[in-house]
């Protein structure tokens, strides 16, 4: 019986009991009733059929095993094929059209720029670094002589283009001044006189300069401005296709609400989209490098103020939200700065809709980022250690997405919050607004004042404001109107009133109707404009507060302390580059209005026809019932039937010689 006996280890080893085993006819008479001889047999099928499938996917196997054994050779020639092939396309393009092209070799010579310098980075770097470091020894040591001549040469430079560019537009020294005026302002108001860094205060504003200088003076740079911004105008067309849909073409055309706010969710998505690519996290990191190594500021403020020309107040932050808890107050302070010194992408987008100059409001956000950083620590300068300072570099957090479409969709949710808010508020903003022009009417019309608005104080308030940032005495009563809606209400309904101005003078109406002006100059437009580009109002106060404060609860207090001078601080990073804007702004020049003149029909009123009329009237005499011209007007012919035409849209002595 030992023999037959069952153990553990019987088990284990998977040992079949012998007691259970049949021999003989019992056997034999078990598989003929069905026994294990037929389930040994289907058991014969799956094996077979097992082994079929495991020689049909061998071939699979294989190819699985050598793709992972060759992985980066197989990457490489897809990569290479992949090159090949957009480089016929290129090609293609350049030849067939290369004017058709043009935007594509841009895209492709950036693309390119960029691979090739982190290649030369990642197996050059280290050996050009090495070179180099004799020469970086001996500029060290010349640097602290070498400084003050660079600074000294700088300063002489600017201040001969400013005698020599001031010259033929002497109206902007009054920006100039403007903008000498804040700076001084804001240093008056720092909270450590004695430790301000003047080095981030002049590099921000030095390249805040250039690159104002270089969008509103150069021709690449207003070109590839104007360009950019045909090209947001464009792709925000886009968004009509869904809302047409969803809404009716009735709807998106008639009704404010179906027309500007679908825009946001469509941008809304499409930043989503570009953080799950990484593409945006890419993109803010290369400018907050660059303002690291120029400002000298630490890397996770510079990190929120970059992300800040992209996203909102609250959406920045998140970028940093692992670090907040550790920063000092002046980081806190650069970075609610920083919130209230620009706009959202998406709400930018709302903007352009109205009629707003997509140019200007890029160049607005972009050279708000340097300006807001400079300005932050001249207001509240670093006087503690900061945990960051030197740090070569912060993570980015990155979206919890499986899939692209993951990110569309979640952008396109989150935007619905922001659509509803932007809703309200416009709504309670509006009606409180009427609200208090009917009191303030009520109260004016018991002493005998006709006419008292929100506005009309608003105007007289900020009326020197205005004037120092470079608007026209004439034009500072409006400019003033759209500076206080835009401090104690919102910037959304001041380019909404801006947008009214620029569309009546592109209609060509009257500049004055009566006593009230309908519009305001070309220049204003601009300086209004860039004063316009911030979240700085009384409103957001709570937004920020909120948002920050969601994220790390345990420095409620902190930022409470500094959330209203930041809130000053942005105000006047707006104003700042107003001020840069009235500074830089060259006037458009006037075609050949007899040249206009012979090509229109009259059938309508525009600009360019306002502005060759009153040259036309500017030029008429009447003179003892007789009409005549001076100036180019005496040689052309038609120049009385000119007149007579645009007596019929507008009014002058001189209308009354052609009866």
């Amino acid at each position: 019986m030992e023999g037959n006996q069952i153990t553990l280890d019987s088990f284990d080893k998977g040992t079949d009991n012998p007691a259970f085993s049949f021999k003989g006819e019992n056997s034999r008479h078990f598989e003929e009733c069905g026994g294990p001889r037929s389930e040994s047999q289907e058991e014969r099928r799956k094996g077979r059929f097992s082994s079929c499938c495991r020689k049909a996917l061998q071939p699979a196997s294989k190819a699985k095993h050598f793709c992972k054994a060759h992985a980066k050779a197989l990457r490489r020639v897809f990569l290479g094929l992949l090159g090949v092939a957009y480089l016929c396309y290129f090609t293609a393009a350049c030849y067939l059209n290369f004017q058709r092209a043009l935007a594509l070799v841009v895209i492709t010579a950036v693309v390119v720029f960029y691979v090739c310098w982190e290649v030369f980075q990642k197996h050059c770097g280290a050996k050009v670094l090495l070179l180099l470091r004799p020469v970086g020894r001996c500029f060290q040591k010349s640097w602290p002589w070498l400084k003050w001549l660079l600074w000294v040469a700088l300063l002489a430079g600017l201040i001969v283009w400013l005698v020599l560019d001031t010259g033929r537009n002497p109206e902007q020294l009054i920006s100039l001044g403007g903008f000498c005026f804040l700076v001084l302002f804001l240093f008056a108001c720092s909270k450590h006189h004695g430790a301000v860094s003047w080095r981030a205060v002049f590099w921000g504003l030095g390249l805040e300069f250039l690159l104002g200088l270089f969008v509103l003076r150069t021709t690449p740079g207003s070109q590839a401005f104007q360009w950019l911004g045909d090209q947001v105008q464009y792709f925000l067309s886009y968004t009509k296709a869904g809302s047409s849909f969803v809404f009716g073409n009735t709807l998106i055309e008639e009704v404010f609400a179906f027309q500007a706010l679908p825009i946001i969710v469509f941008l809304s998505c499409v930043m989503s989209i570009l953080y799950y690519l990484g593409v945006m996290q890419w993109v803010i990191l290369k400018i907050s490098w660059l303002l690291q190594i120029s400002l000298g500021t630490t890397a996770t403020e510079t990190l929120s103020v970059a992300g800040n020309i992209f996203v909102g107040q609250t959406e920045a932050p998140l970028l940093i939200r692992p670090y907040l808890t550790d920063m000092t107050m002046s980081e806190i302070h650069a970075v609610m700065t920083g919130g209230f010194s620009t706009i959202a992408g998406s709400v930018m987008g709302a903007y352009i809709s109205f009629g707003i100059d997509a140019a200007s409001l890029i160049a607005a956000s972009v050279m708000a980022a340097p300006c807001a950083l400079a300005m932050a620590k001249l207001v509240y300068p670093e006087v503690e250690e900061s945990k960051f300072k030197g740090k070569a570099s912060v993570r980015l957090s990155c979206g919890e997405e499986q899939n692209i479409l993951e990110a569309a969709s979640n952008g396109a949710a989150t935007s619905v919050g922001l659509v509803a808010n932007i809703a309200a508020n416009l709504i309670a903003f509006l009606a409180v607004l009427e609200f208090i022009n009917a009191a303030l009417r009520w109260f004016g019309e018991m002493v005998d004042i006709e006419g008292l608005t929100f506005q009309v104080i608003c105007s007289y308030v900020l009326m020197p404001v205005a004037f120092l940032m470079g608007a026209d005495w004439a034009d500072s009563p409006l400019v003033a109107e759209l500076l206080g809606i835009k401090i104690f209400l919102n910037e959304f309904v001041a380019y909404q009133q801006l947008a009214v101005y620029k569309k009546n003078r592109l209609m060509g109406l009257e500049e004055w109707d009566g006593n009230r002006k309908q519009w305001i100059s070309e220049r204003a437009e601009s300086i209004t404009t860039f004063a316009l580009c911030g979240f700085a109002n009384l409103g957001t106060i709570g937004i920020t507060l909120g948002g920050m404060s969601s994220m790390v609860p345990e420095r409620k207090g902190d930022f409470a302390t500094v959330v209203l001078r930041s809130l000053l601080t942005g105000m006047c990073v707006s104003m700042l580059n107003a001020c840069l804007a009235g500074l830089l702004y060259v006037p458009t020049e006037v075609g050949d209005c007899a040249m206009f003149f012979s090509n229109t029909n009259f059938s309508s009123t525009s600009y360019t026809m306002y502005t060759c009329c009153k040259q036309l009237f500017a030029s008429s005499v009447l003179q003892n019932g007789t009409l005549s011209f001076t100036g180019s007007w005496a040689e052309q012919a038609e120049s009385v039937l000119w007149l007579k035409e645009c007596c019929v849209y507008y009014n002058h002595t001189s209308c009354a010689g052609t009866i």
